[in-house]
């Protein structure tokens, strides 16, 4: 009695198209998320439109400060506090003199929130400050 088949069960393989493709796939998403990512943008704040603006993205390095229409202060999606964004810019400016400014400041929002922010910079040592615009 031969209880084993006539023919040897071989092993099927590693399909190789397949891993392929999820692996690309997988690279394109992470490179779509990481470079979504590099950008310290907060998407409900819709900053004004310039008709002489130029397209110039963030140096790394840069500080990205969005200041919403109701007058809160985001940094690295963190909402931050007047005293809280000092002490934050304080730090920086120790550790780089030129430390870099980036304020994107609400259309809707009042202009004393971003002059709020501007004395915040200038009480903490910055001098490089720059706003962001949409063209």
């Amino acid at each position: 009695m031969n209880l084993r088949g006539h023919a040897p069960l071989h092993h099927p393989g590693i399909q190789l198209a397949p891993l392929v493709d999820v692996l690309l796939l997988l690279l394109i998403f992470f490179l779509l998320t990481w470079n979504a990512a590099r950008t310290e943008t907060e998407l409900d704040v819709k900053v004004p439109k310039a008709s002489a603006a130029k397209e110039k993205s963030a140096p790394i390095g840069d500080v990205v400060v969005n200041v919403k229409a109701d007058g809160s202060v985001v940094v690295n999606r963190r909402s931050l506090s007047g005293a809280e964004l000092s002490e934050l810019l304080k730090s920086l400016v120790q550790l780089n003199a030129e430390q870099a400014v980036v304020i994107r400041g609400d259309e809707a929002g009042a202009y004393k929130n971003i002059i709020g922010v501007l004395n915040i910079c200038s009480e903490a040592g910055v001098t490089n400050v720059a706003f962001a615009t949409a063209k």
